[in-house]
Order: C-alpha cells, then sequence, then structure tokens
C-alpha cells in the first residue's frame, strides 16, 4: 500500500500524539520542530547539509519572500526549492499571508486577495489564494500552507469573525487551485500537499466554528495561525485547549509560529504535532542560548572567563569544541563565527528537544519528562 501523503497516528500519551506524516520527500516523525529558512537558508550562516547532521527534519521557507527574490519562477527554471537549497527532506511553504499584512503598511484586502507594497522596492503587489498556491507550487515544497487572512490581535469580534469567513471562502479557493496545479505535466510536485489554517483570533466560539468549517474540506493538515502575535501565553493555551478537540484526529497539526521549548512542551501536551519558530536563530545572533538547565545570555560578564561548553550535555560542534568564554568573545568582536556557533547550537537544542520528545513517547515516560521540564527550560540558567 502507497502511504504517501498519509499520516499514521502511531501511540497518544493523553493528549500527546506520536505520529509518522508519509511524503514524496521521505517520513516526518512528529512531534517535529521544523527548522526556518525564511530565504531557503538559515540566517546565521549554516548549510543544509549541517542541518542535516543536526537531526533536521524539515525545513521551512517563505513564499512572500521567495517570490520578490529571487523570484519562484527562476526556482522553478532551476528544478525546484529542493534542488536550488541542495536539501532532499521535506520542505514547508508558508502561504506568504502572514508577511503581507505584517510588513506592508500599504494594503488593501478585497474578496479577491491583497494588494500591497512589496517591502524590498514598493512594487505592487497582488497576492491571492490563487497566485499564492502558484508560487508554492513552483517552489515544489513538500506541504503548500493556504493563505489566509491574518488579523492584528486585540481586533474587534465582529472583524474576526467576517475575517474567519473570508479566510475560509480563501481555503476553499486554494484547495481547488492546487488540484489543479497538481495535475499539470509540467508541475515539479504534483504530490504537493495543502494544510488549512484555523483563526478565530482570542475568541473561542469563532475558533470552533472555523475549525468545524475548515475540517469539512478534508485537507492533507490543519494549523492553528495567528496566534504568538501579541496575545498572552495563558490566551494562547486556552485557544489550543479549547480547538485541539476539533481538530482531525487522523490527520497533522501545526501550531504556527511557536515557540519557546515550554511553547513546544505544552503544545505537545496539548496535541500539538509540528512547530515552526524563527526564534531559535534570532535569539542565537544576540547571544540568548536555551540549554537543559535553563535559558543563558553568553553575553554576560560572568560567561567572560567561563571555560566549560555551553551546556556539557549538548552533542552540538559549538559545545563539543568551544568554550563560553571563547563564544561571547566572538560575538562580543562582531566575528561571523560567534553567530554561527550560537546559532548552531540553538538549532541543535530545538531538533533535540524534539527527538526526546519523541523518545519519551515512544517509551511511554512523557509524561514524567513532560513535568520535569515545563518548568526548568523556562528558567534563567543558574550558572
Amino acid at each position: 500500500m502507497d502511504k504517501k501523503n498519509t499520516f499514521e497516528l502511531l501511540k497518544k500519551d493523553g493528549r500527546a500524539r506520536r505520529g509518522i506524516l508519509h511524503t514524496v520527500h521521505g517520513d516526518i516523525p512528529t512531534p517535529v520542530f521544523m527548522n526556518v529558512g525564511t530565504c531557503a537558508a538559515i540566517k546565521g550562516g549554516v548549510s543544509t547539509k549541517e542541518l542535516e547532521e543536526m537531526n533536521c527534519k524539515v525545513e521551512l521557507s517563505n513564499t512572500y519572500h521567495l517570490h520578490v527574490r529571487p523570484g519562484d519562477k527562476l526556482i522553478k527554471e532551476l528544478g525546484g526549492l529542493h534542488k536550488f537549497m541542495n536539501w532532499q527532506k521535506p520542505i514547508l511553504t508558508d502561504s506568504g499571508g502572514f508577511q503581507v499584512f505584517s510588513l506592508s503598511v500599504l494594503r488593501k484586502i478585497a474578496e479577491e486577495g491583497v494588494t500591497f507594497a512589496s517591502h524590498i522596492d514598493g512594487k505592487r503587489i497582488f497576492m491571492g489564494p490563487e497566485e499564492s498556491m502558484q508560487i508554492q507550487s513552483n517552489l515544489a515544497s513538500t506541504i503548500a500552507m493556504a493563505f489566509d487572512e491574518c488579523i492584528e490581535n486585540p481586533a474587534p469580534y465582529d472583524y474576526v469573525k467576517q475575517s474567519c469567513e473570508r479566510t475560509t471562502r480563501w481555503l476553499v479557493r486554494c484547495k481547488a487551485e492546487m488540484a489543479r496545479l497538481n495535475a499539470l505535466p509540467d508541475t515539479i510536485n504534483r504530490d504537493q500537499m495543502l494544510f488549512g489554517i484555523n483563526q478565530g483570533g482570542v475568541f473561542e466560539d469563532l475558533r470552533i466554528e472555523h475549525m468545524k468549517e475548515i475540517a469539512k474540506l478534508d485537507l492533507n493538515g490543519y494549523a492553528i495561525g495567528g496566534l504568538s502575535v501579541g496575545e498572552s501565553t495563558e490566551d494562547m493555551y486556552r485557544i489550543i485547549d479549547a480547538v485541539e478537540p476539533y481538530m482531525p484526529a487522523e490527520k497533522p497539526r501545526y501550531l504556527m509560529g511557536v515557540g519557546t521549548p515550554c511553547n513546544i512542551l505544552e503544545g505537545v501536551h496539548y496535541g500539538i504535532d509540528f512547530f515552526d519558530c524563527v526564534m531559535p536563530s534570532r535569539n542565537a545572533r544576540h547571544g540568548n542560548l536555551f540549554t537543559w538547565h535553563g535559558k543563558m545570555n553568553i553575553m554576560n560578564e560572568k560567561y567572560a572567563s567561563d571555560a566549560r561548553p555551553v551546556d556539557a550535555g549538548c552533542g552540538c560542534p559549538a559545545c563539543r569544541n568551544y568554550s563560553r568564554a571563547y563564544i561571547r568573545h566572538l560575538l562580543k568582536a562582531k566575528e561571523s563565527l560567534g553567530m554561527r556557533l550560537a546559532v548552531t547550537h540553538n538549532i541543535y537544542f530545538y531538533n533535540d528537544l524534539t527527538q526526546k520528545i519523541r523518545d519519551a513517547l515512544d517509551g511511554d515516560y512523557f509524561e514524567s519528562f513532560y513535568q520535569k521540564y515545563r518548568l526548568i527550560l523556562g528558567e534563567r540558567l543558574a550558572d
């Protein structure tokens, strides 16, 4: 039996799930953290070969950014995103919706889509459901995200309701356009999957109603979007808790743009399978590192003469070969190697965290693992 584009739920521990998403570019074990390479590269100088060595299972790239530079048609001419960046494992591309709404001050939303200004040269661009699917088809990613409206948080209830209804209509158009594109003879990845996105702000009733509506479309997976955009952590967990029972159990679930190691642990505990966040690389570039004993700011004076590795229990190249003092010195001196080592450490940590979560689920000890680390990982490192 061909398992391609199917999700296999292997076991559960409470609401936490252990599964495998079978794709045309290989299997994705879940729960999983997707390493964010916005412009087809991790910020911080980490190559795709190094990503592979760091146990990265999925890479995430951005539809909007690759559309404006170097251009999705160019990437298609060069054989698609996998060939372009020399990465053979699965790739998820987000729809560009978030960037359209977050990067562009001048934008006009209509039923057809959104007209906005490029953040690079100010050129007017139109993007709607069909355009987003066409760009992602040109990129030939493994998983394409539906084009949705990302609202500000907080937003008035009535506007959020109208936005959810528009996002559902756009999703129907995304599904139809993807089916058309996947049937074309010159499409690079004719097995491209589509994930729909749940919206509804911080309103539980809107979130639940929207999830029920989009679940009827029988997509390859479902995401919770529009969180981690300024609302409180308590609100985020409240919404996940409310929506999760209405997410199809036989499909993968993705919490978009989240988050800290603690957020990931909590998300898994609530039944989420996929995560992504720019935090590992962004924090690392400013000297904020994650360890199994808590968070550390390596720029602190106390690390100036510290000969220990960032985390003695970590197997990343930075911890195996260099001291806290050296990495701190490089960052202070603005040497690019410092940023590269810090980014490498954080990315390794996130991939290791989700590997250990999968191991805990496989070994039937996830609950004790969760209880042990849910507080430690969010604390400031003591020494």
